[in-house]
């Protein structure tokens, strides 16, 4: 899905972006702005790493 050479897997696809949601809260000139974007790109961080989680425990197809 991806097309940005990546293996496209889900983990590197919410990493990617929680990226662009790290840059949009730099950019964003509203603290309110900045804070939301910047805790939705902590939920995905979080999420990336538990579904990178349960692919190495469970490498079966989903």
């Amino acid at each position: 899905m991806a097309g940005t050479g990546e293996p496209g897997s889900r983990p590197e696809q919410l990493r990617a972006k929680a990226q662009e949601l790290k840059d949009a809260a730099e950019r964003a000139a509203e603290p309110q702005e900045r804070r939301r974007l910047r805790d939705k790109a902590d939920r995905l961080l979080r999420q990336s790493e538990q579904e990178r989680k349960l692919t190495e425990r469970d490498p079966g197809p989903m």
